[in-house]
């Protein structure tokens, strides 16, 4: 045994000192006796110097600079308390380390494939650590959360999201690979930063980009064939189109618009339960009309249909509003995304509003269930929009999803004030939970609010289509993933309970969730032929553990 094999070997623990003739053995003569400790006493010593770091930033420096010294311990960090891990190496704090990666920069982390080496981009994709990969995510950096064109900084969400994949769907490590396409950056200040480390130019025309696009994905297929590509935080004009273009080409989704769309519909089929209503027979609004927000409405759409709705009716009882007011089919400014969802200006004639309905208008005239927002309009989801809501609905359902959270349309704890505490909630960002100090139906002071991250689908599917080996993921398996984490909904059992599992059990949740997706995949075709005992078992083959 090697002496470094020696000072991770488990069985050692603190406390345990090597015998003289032990340390001659294995190399170990000046090495402290006692300094060589189990893998779980470096988990709580590594605890405590995340609990040392000034703010959550640093926590985060820290913890990246772990992964690249020693994957496995990282691993086993995050696992050993997922709550307190998950905001730290993804949302919120990776907003700030993507909007500060040039400064934060330490080591090469992924591919770079920028646009002056076009190429030469199967010769890079060569480049990559492993042969074997089984998962990419790449983005562009051009909309990075709420914060918008980092550049090269996008980055942060590629590793970061495959730390997940890792952490909560068992996906080794060492067959993933983060990926960030640089074109340029149109934000003025990285490009009179002096230590921006990305291509130093305006983002490339549209005409030129879709190309660049198509050649990476052709690299792609011609080098990786049989990988998972998610597509992630790319602008709303390039987002759907992409996704529309290579869905049916190779194993591929896009998780702002998919993932978000199984997460948010996750969290409505347990409200829609607690709520005693059929989803189908709910009035849903969102605010924001965007490539995630549009996502969201259609997968809504598609489950009423599944449910029984005509695909008309199911269209009617959905309301899009955006920034200019609600979408509407006399609009000459929206997408053929958007237009699906535009309502006939009849339906809106008797409202007595001289120009375009807004947010206001559409919760006055309309007896709204759900109010959804992807919008990053911070407080758009005011006190009165609210009362006026929950005055129509016994238990409204109100999903301020946007991120990070300075940009939530509305903070958890007013909407619980505006309705009395009648509201079911659900948000993008981590908020405090709600104080129930002196209500007697309620047994706990305090409950946590479900936070729609889409952690809770994307490492799942991950791990479905891996262990599954499906070619395609298709509208359905988003859909089974969405009705697999609406049934592990703590809030089915006890209506005062959080409408999404609490995070220390979501990697147990994860493999339910992988089992109705590999189920789908084959019940669509698009995976071979396998038994649900076939199935769990090639998603416990496939699940990676950390450790020495």
């Amino acid at each position: 045994m090697e002496p470094s094999q020696v000072l991770n070997d488990p069985l050692r623990t603190k406390g345990t000192a090597f015998t003289e003739a032990e340390r001659r053995e294995h190399g170990l003569l000046g090495l402290l006796p006692y300094a060589v400790t189990s893998l779980d006493v470096q988990v709580r010593r590594s605890w405590s110097e995340v609990h040392r770091q000034a703010d959550d930033l640093a926590r985060y420096v820290y913890l990246r600079a772990l992964q690249d010294r020693n994957e496995n311990l990282f691993y086993s960090v995050l696992a050993a308390d997922v709550p307190a891990a998950l905001p730290l190496v993804y949302t919120p704090t990776v907003a700030e380390g993507c909007r500060r990666f040039s400064e934060l920069w330490r080591r090469p982390r992924g591919l770079y494939l920028s646009w002056p080496d076009r190429a030469d981009l199967r010769e890079m994709l060569r480049n990559r650590p492993h042969e074997d990969v089984d998962v990419i995510v790449v983005t562009d950096g051009q909309r990075i959360l709420g914060i918008g064109d980092q550049g090269v900084g996008g980055m942060g969400i590629p590793v970061g999201k495959l730390s997940l994949y890792t952490l909560i769907g068992g996906i080794d490590p060492a067959r993933t690979l983060p990926i960030l396409l640089d074109v340029g950056t149109d934000n003025a200040e990285l490009l009179d930063d002096p230590f921006y480390l990305g291509w130093r130019h305006r983002r490339v025309p549209d005409e030129a980009y879709v190309a660049f696009v198509e050649d990476f994905v052709a690299a792609v297929e011609a080098e990786m064939p049989d990988v998972l590509l998610q597509w992630e935080d790319f602008a709303t004009p390039h987002a759907a189109p992409i996704l529309a273009r290579y869905r049916d080409r190779l194993l591929t989704f896009n998780d702002d618009i998919q993932g978000t769309a199984a997460v948010a519909l996750g969290a409505l089929q347990g409200a829609a339960a607690v709520a005693g209503t059929r989803l189908l027979d709910q009035q849903v609004v969102m605010l924001g009309a965007g490539s995630a927000g549009i996502g969201v409405m259609e997968m809504i759409r598609q489950e009423m249909v599944d449910q029984g709705a005509t695909p008309d009716a199911a269209r009617a009882h959905c309301w899009v509003v955006d920034v200019r007011g609600l979408l509407t089919t006399d609009r000459d400014d929206l997408s053929d995304d958007q237009r699906a969802f535009a309502h006939d200006p009849a339906d809106v004639a008797g409202w007595g509003v001289s120009e375009l309905p807004g947010l206001a208008d559409v919760v006055e005239h309309v007896d709204v269930g759900v109010l959804l927002g992807l919008s990053t309009a911070q407080g758009a989801f005011t006190e009165q929009i609210v009362r006026t809501m929950a005055a129509k609905v016994d238990r409204p359902i109100v999903f301020p999803l946007s991120n990070p959270t300075a940009n939530a349309e509305a903070r958890p704890a007013d909407v619980d004030a505006w309705t009395d505490g009648r509201a079911l909630i659900a948000t993008g960002s981590p908020f405090p939970p709600l104080a129930r100090d002196g209500d007697p139906d309620i047994p706990v002071a305090d409950v946590p609010v479900a936070q729609c991250n889409n952690v809770y689908i994307f490492p799942a599917v991950g791990l479905a289509v891996t262990a599954a080996r499906a070619t395609r993921v298709t509208d359905a398996m988003m859909r089974a993933a969405a009705r697999a984490l609406g049934d592990a909904s703590p809030a089915l059992a006890d209506s005062h309970a959080p409408l999404l599992p609490a995070w220390a059990d979501v990697r147990g949740v994860a493999d339910g969730i992988a089992l109705a997706v590999a189920r789908q995949a084959v019940a669509d075709g698009v995976a071979p032929r396998a038994g649900d005992d076939d199935l769990r078992a090639a998603i416990r083959r496939t699940r990676w553990t950390p450790g020495y």
